[in-house]
């Protein structure tokens, strides 16, 4: 094909990749991902071949240098690369550093090994000598407590510097930044602002568009009703942000429900264009860390405006630690909430023990959702 063509496609290229990876000729796929270089930037899929077959010939410095350089490319491992990283880990020494550090990557950026890869992360840590790491797949108890060790889990609520650091910080890229809020009138955040700080500190946050989309088949204003009446009767300061569209009387939007909305909630409505996310997060952190917020939002598309991963990391613990999320609605009946956990569901350890919850299979999820199943790593 090399004689046929000047140059091999993106789909030739990568099979090529992958076919060469697992033979003798393993080092020509490296060649092959640097002519792809060339022209495009690989996948983390091109990158996994390669560390694979550099791991599956001896060669873990050419697997490691390989690594680094797909984590420079702003790249994302796949699962089944990490797992034969570890694998390797197992008969060859010199890199638990390296494999440490996967750990905390895998924790800095909230990802959960699937069940094959937690398998092997367990094999890795008792086949360390000296050390006798013995692991035990467990759960957590409701305060926070490994059922297996007895350990308390890293809480979710920021310390008050935390918090300060990510309210500073949103405020400054997220709010005031100059790409979200390309859609929004400056004058109508001014407003806004003003609006917050004639109230007292908000309890919770609605984003009412969102919750009131909630049930496809519904009313989308008798929905967004029922979840208000439900909050008010704890007796909650309630901030609902809408859209302008919602005051106008229709069959989704009642008028007289949006009436009842607005005697048992503060409401703000924005132009129908605007980007209403960084008004959430203005009224919510503005209210200090006591207040939640009620989204099916994932809030991904902020990340990028955070300007450092230790900021990111903080603003997915505030969410995931303040973000309710309604578990389950019939129309007529009471609305019920998914319970906020009060510890931290990402990878951790104190120095003596590491506790890692896992998928037991590959699944997209929201952010505020969590595995259950943890994997428990007690020195004897």
């Amino acid at each position: 094909m090399r004689s046929c063509f000047k140059s091999l496609d993106l789909g030739a290229s990568a099979l090529f990749i992958k076919g060469f990876s697992q033979t003798d000729r393993w080092k020509e796929a490296i060649s092959m991902l640097q002519d792809m270089k060339k022209a495009l930037l690989p996948s983390p899929r091109n990158y996994g071949d390669v560390i694979a077959g550099a791991v599956l010939h001896g060669d873990s410095e050419t697997s490691w240098k390989l690594y680094d350089e797909l984590l420079e490319l702003g790249l994302v491992p796949g699962q089944d690369t990490w797992q034969c990283l570890f694998q390797s880990g197992i008969t060859q020494r010199g890199h638990e550093d390296k494999l440490f550090d996967v750990l905390s990557y895998m924790r800095d950026n909230q990802i959960y090994p699937e069940k094959p890869l937690m398998e092997t992360i367990k094999a890795w840590f008792e086949s360390l000598p000296d050390q006798k790491w013995r692991g035990k797949f467990s759960s957590v108890t409701p305060s926070g407590d490994c059922r297996n060790c007895k350990a308390l889990l890293e809480s979710i609520q920021l310390t008050e510097v935390e918090y300060a650091q990510l309210k500073h910080n949103v405020m400054e890229k997220v709010i005031e930044g100059g790409d979200v809020f390309n859609k929004s009138n400056p004058e109508e955040l001014k407003s806004f602002k003003s609006f917050v700080k004639q109230r007292p500190p908000f309890d919770i946050v609605i984003d009412g568009l969102n919750v009131a989309k909630m049930l496809p088949h519904a009313a989308q204003s008798e929905t967004l009703l029922a979840v208000v009446s439900e909050l008010e009767q704890q007796s909650l300061n309630i901030l609902v942000l809408g859209r302008k569209h919602m005051l106008r009387h229709s069959r989704n939007w009642d008028r007289q429900n949006m009436s009842l909305i607005k005697q048992k909630a503060h409401c703000f409505f924005t132009e129908d264009i605007s980007e209403d996310d960084p008004y959430l997060l203005y009224a919510a952190l503005n209210s200090g860390v006591h207040c939640k917020f009620l989204s099916r939002d994932l809030m991904r598309d902020h990340k990028a405006c955070l300007p450092d991963s230790a900021t990111r990391c903080l603003f997915f613990k505030w969410q995931r630690g303040h973000q309710l999320v309604i578990s389950h609605y019939t129309p007529g009946k009471r609305v019920r909430f998914e319970r906020i956990l009060s510890y931290d569901t990402i990878i951790q350890t104190n120095g003596s023990s590491w506790h890692i919850p896992y998928d037991q299979k590959a699944e997209d999820r929201a952010s505020y959702e969590v595995p259950q199943k943890w994997l428990c790593l007690t020195r004897d």
